[in-house]
């Protein structure tokens, strides 16, 4: 599918007319990719190699972090370009993709958070069925419920916005090519689009949050009623960490989603579309091997293993 209102592609404007805070930015961005890349790859490596981390919990946590290198590694390099040079160009193509690549893995992670939040009501609230309750083959299918409701999403909504009739000068004022910012790109009437846009929300951010909300809610009552304080810290730290991570998720995304219209609060909006671009998915996996104490555990199990081996 070929738009022919854009044959030469975008411009990404960022911060272009702030020079030196693009390189400051370029040297931040750098470092977040490379601790995101080294973070997220090594919980996928423990999850996979560890025998004591094959339990539903690392099975969504390797999952989360797949998705964080696959955003990432959709955005940043672009970005890094971008920042770094005075061509801010993508093409059409390019953006098309990142388009794409972008609704397929927010709505995904969405509806994974949500998941997350019901394993861990099932492990606080009913840890004798835990077993019972997430089994393997229920990780799996939650996990397809999670991808394939990021696909359908993307496969509906990235046509429409690439069909919009794109103004000729073709400045895209973000740092990537997000839907709502090629929405404000187009010269056409974006009323149905628009209203497609606020329904579809309704779905991927409203009701995995009252999900979230739901579980987090029966979790708290829960974990009141161990008597010893002790219990209540144990039960609680089987939680804190998909606690901060879905807080820093959904705090990003309603900043970003409900900025007033005005240059102030464009600007502002910028910085949190790129915390929750690059600052969200450097984050999670520090937040998970900082707080988790068997992950911490399988690091060392696994550099012990490859000392003996040499």
């Amino acid at each position: 599918m070929v738009n022919h209102s854009s044959p030469g592609g975008f411009l990404l404007l960022g911060f272009s007319e702030h020079p030196r805070l693009e390189k400051i930015l370029f040297v931040v961005v750098l470092c977040s990719y490379l601790i995101t890349l080294l973070g997220n790859t090594l919980i996928l490596l423990l999850s996979t190699l560890d025998p004591r981390l094959h339990s539903p919990m690392y099975f969504f946590l390797s999952n989360l972090s797949f998705l964080d290198l696959c955003f990432t590694t959709t955005c940043v390099p672009q970005m890094l370009v971008n920042l770094w040079g005075p061509t801010k160009t993508i093409s059409f193509l390019g953006c098309s993709v990142q388009l794409f690549i972008f609704l397929i893995l927010g709505t995904t992670e969405c509806v994974l958070l949500a998941v997350m939040a019901f394993d861990r009501y099932v492990a606080v609230c009913q840890p004798l069925h835990y077993a019972t309750i997430i089994h393997p083959r229920l990780c799996w299918q939650l996990a397809a419920v999670a991808w394939i409701s990021g696909l359908a999403e993307s496969v509906v909504q990235t046509p429409t916005t690439l069909r919009l009739p794109f103004c000729p000068h073709h400045q895209v004022d973000n740092f990537v090519c997000e839907a709502p910012a090629l929405i404000r790109l187009s010269c056409g009437d974006t009323t149905y689009i628009e209203i497609q846009m606020a329904v579809a929300s309704v779905f991927i951010l409203l009701v995995p949050l009252s999900l979230i909300l739901v579980s987090y809610g029966a979790i708290a009552r829960a974990v009141l009623r161990i008597s010893s304080a002790k219990g209540r810290r144990k039960a609680f730290g089987t939680c804190s960490s998909h606690l901060i991570v879905v807080t820093l998720f959904y705090s990003t995304v309603l900043a970003v989603s409900l900025q007033p219209r005005n240059p102030y609060a464009k600007e502002r909006g910028k910085f949190f579309g790129l915390f929750y671009a690059v600052g969200n998915p450097t984050l999670n996996p520090l937040i998970y091997t900082l707080r988790n104490k068997e992950v911490k555990r399988a690091f060392w199990r696994l550099l012990q293993k490859g000392a003996e081996s040499n």
